[in-house]
């Protein structure tokens, strides 16, 4: 596939925040490919193997992981960046990067933390994915963090569009390296924002299903699952029923990512400049008005039946409570850290707080119940729903 004119270009890109003097090339890679490659290697990224996606500390091997999650949405993101001529490694490092900064137990961690921080500025997981890639994950010798390219990190920060009233993480971190808050990312940054949403809304069903929180009856009251769902009895009228299951998830995928497709190439046409895609002052990737239409509708199922079913929500309170409780006893008795954790405490609020929360916000979801076990005598009951 030819480069479109507009895609973001690593020959071009505005570069890092601290220079580096680089001995040897390490390989022939681009400054993208420099980026993707530093977010596998990091320790934060391998962590993201034991982190909640949907259900906590999952006890089936079969269930997602915030690992799993963003190996699908690259895979996704890299299928329509190859398709719209966009840089496929800024893409797929924009998907891999994107749920880092998530704490234990996914949303129910952050929701405890958000509270516990409340008085000292709160805590934002997207925040949190630059602060641990600009700041707290540092494997250099000559520079904190990772040291990733502009263009990667304003990507990461406005994924969801451009943000001017961002929290105090995000606002530390665009004074030290100006990330252009109020202006849209490139292409690249908007396209892994939708294959975000493509997969987590059809992953999301194939692990409710697998868990028995769905069934079949209640997906095929939206009709346009329902079409799905005829369109693979057709084809595939001997299959047995859970490869029949599988193969809607697939189709529904692809009919999202060809949708994303035909409405990008229709909103990007008569544009020559990546600039133009910045200065646009709207999104230019993303659904059709009719798809749209029906993702919000399948996500309003989703919350109603999957993410407040009463035995997610049972679950969530307890990994809440777990969270909880770790900030707690730290701010107890800070001793209770890892020594170089308790040794670089700060002394005053807010830094304080926020050294707390970047410690349990790096955790994984079993280290938080071997920690909670370790302070508290006894391990948290009820914290696998599957």
């Amino acid at each position: 596939m030819t480069r479109a004119t507009f895609a973001a270009d690593p020959a071009l890109s505005r570069g890092r925040e601290f220079p580096e003097n680089r001995e040897g090339t390490r390989g022939p890679r681009s400054e993208f490919q420099r980026d993707r490659d530093r977010i596998i290697h990091s320790i934060a990224f391998r962590r993201l193997r034991s982190k909640t996606q949907v259900f906590i500390a999952p006890d089936g091997d079969h269930y997602r992981t915030r690992l799993t999650h963003s190996l699908e949405v690259a895979q996704i993101g890299r299928v329509i960046a190859r398709t719209l001529g966009l840089d496929e490694d800024l893409t797929e490092a924009l998907c891999l990067a994107h749920d880092i900064g998530h704490p234990p137990f996914g949303h129910a961690g952050e929701k405890a933390l958000s509270q516990a921080t409340e008085r000292h500025g709160g805590f934002d997981h997207n925040a949190q994915s630059l602060r641990t890639l600009m700041r707290l994950d540092s494997p250099y010798c000559d520079h904190p963090g990772l040291n990733l390219t502009w263009d990667l990190l304003e990507g990461l920060a406005k994924h969801n569009g451009p943000d001017p009233a961002s929290n105090w993480a995000l606002e530390e971190l665009d004074a030290a390296f100006d990330l252009e808050l109020d202006r849209w990312p490139s292409l690249e940054a908007q396209v892994a924002a939708v294959a975000d949403d493509i997969a987590y809304d059809n992953h999301d069903i194939d692990d409710g299903l697998r868990a028995g929180f769905l069934n079949l009856d209640q997906l095929l009251e939206l009709d346009f699952v329902a079409d799905q769902w005829r369109s693979v009895e057709r084809r595939f009228p001997s299959a047995p029923h859970d490869r029949k299951l599988r193969e809607l998830i697939r189709g529904q995928i692809g009919l999202m990512v060809n949708d994303v497709i035909e409405h990008t190439g229709s909103q990007v046409r008569g544009i020559v400049a990546l600039e133009e895609i910045r200065g646009a002052g709207r999104g230019l990737s993303g659904f059709s008005p009719e798809m749209a239409a029906q993702e919000r509708v399948l996500k309003g199922f989703m919350y109603e039946n999957l993410y407040y079913h009463p035995g997610q929500l049972e679950t969530s309170e307890k990994a809440r409570d777990v969270v909880a409780r770790l900030y707690a006893a730290y701010d107890q008795d800070g001793s209770l850290m890892h020594d170089d954790w308790h040794e670089e405490m700060p002394g005053a609020e807010p830094a304080r707080s926020r050294h707390i929360a970047d410690f349990i916000a790096g955790m994984t979801d079993r280290f938080a119940i071997d920690q909670y076990a370790r302070i508290y005598g006894h391990r948290p009951e009820g914290l696998s729903n599957v």
